[in-house]
């Protein structure tokens, strides 16, 4: 239902950047730095909780992109591919990747790493890292991919995380939401800001 939506929803609409992934884009929309800062940049989030990567493969396989050109796709997808290996992660990462490129050749490809989960270090923490080394180097020199590392400061000096910045060690708070995605947001302003026209600054005659 939410993927028949997110298709019909772009027939009237032209953003300029478009978010795709799991519950982590799908919570930043309801946060108070979506309203400031990604609201006003004409962004549509079609990011669905629970999607794994196949899920969103398929999506873009069957219209979420179609119709539409914007100028920034943001993907964060496979925190919940539990059940898979480190190395399917992120090749399911890197197919995502390659099929949002099959349709928008010119868009800039944004993927913000996988974070961190769990109160305490564990397993799942430790695949996530990897899947971000993976991905990192299987995504390295492919033109307009750009990856934005936003676990900083989430993980505190004794290896735990707190439900201040993530509630329930999954999904972002408020605040975690503003220290994980201000990188984001910085590179979204710089990559729209460096792509306008320029300005004839001359003085009319």
């Amino acid at each position: 239902f939410q993927h028949k939506r997110f298709v019909s929803e772009l027939r009237d609409k032209d953003p300029e950047v478009i978010f795709l992934g799991d519950c982590i884009l799908e919570g930043l929309q309801f946060t108070e730095m979506w309203n400031e800062c990604f609201a006003p940049m004409h962004c549509l989030n079609f990011s669905i909780r629970d999607d794994r990567t196949e899920n969103t493969l398929w999506r873009i396989h069957n219209g979420v992109l179609d119709n539409v050109k914007p100028k920034i796709v943001v993907v964060h997808v496979g925190t919940n591919n539990v059940d898979n290996a480190a190395q399917e992660i992120a090749e399911g990462i890197v197919a995502v990747v390659q099929a949002i490129r099959a349709r928008l050749p010119d868009a800039y490809i944004v993927l913000p790493t996988l974070l961190p989960r769990g109160h305490q270090p564990n397993k799942l923490r430790e695949k996530n890292n990897q899947v971000n080394q993976l991905v990192a180097s299987k995504c390295s020199g492919m033109p307009r991919v750009q990856i934005v590392s936003i676990e900083k400061g989430l993980v505190q000096s004794d290896g735990t995380i707190s439900h201040h910045d993530m509630y329930d060690y999954l999904n972002l708070t408020n605040a975690g939401c503003r220290k994980a995605f201000e990188p984001v947001y910085e590179l979204l302003h710089q990559i729209l800001t460096e792509n306008e026209p320029e300005k004839d600054l001359t003085p009319s005659e």
